[in-house]
């Protein structure tokens, strides 16, 4: 099962606050609208930063194949709380909770 690229994506209070401090820890911007997103990457570590987005931190994968990816979670009995469309492709997403009510998201951003 791909998974596709892992980061952490965390709910922030003050997008230009955080983004100085991880700066100051060596991470560099590699996109993001400077207002409410900024993914931020230091070596092979990725980070997101979200002002407003999401309630909870949430772990985040970006497989290649979300639809195939969720096919396969389905088949083992894992709850999504979200899910892709099927009948379309391209971007999709898809959310579940972990036992301890983590959020976990799988975002698969191109074709």
């Amino acid at each position: 099962m791909d998974l596709g690229v892992f980061s952490i994506s965390l709910a922030v209070k003050d997008l230009k606050a955080s983004l100085d401090f991880y700066q100051k820890l060596g991470f560099e911007i590699l996109d993001g609208d400077g207002e409410h997103w900024q993914i931020l990457q230091h070596e092979s570590v990725k980070i997101g930063l979200f002002q407003g987005m999401f309630e909870k931190n949430c772990l985040t994968w970006n497989p290649t194949d979300v639809r195939s990816l969720q096919k396969n979670l389905r088949e083992q009995g894992v709850e999504l709380i979200q899910e892709a469309d099927e009948s379309t492709t391209g971007p999709a997403h898809i959310t579940m909770l972990d036992p301890d009510g983590n959020p976990i998201l799988f975002d698969q951003h191109n074709d």
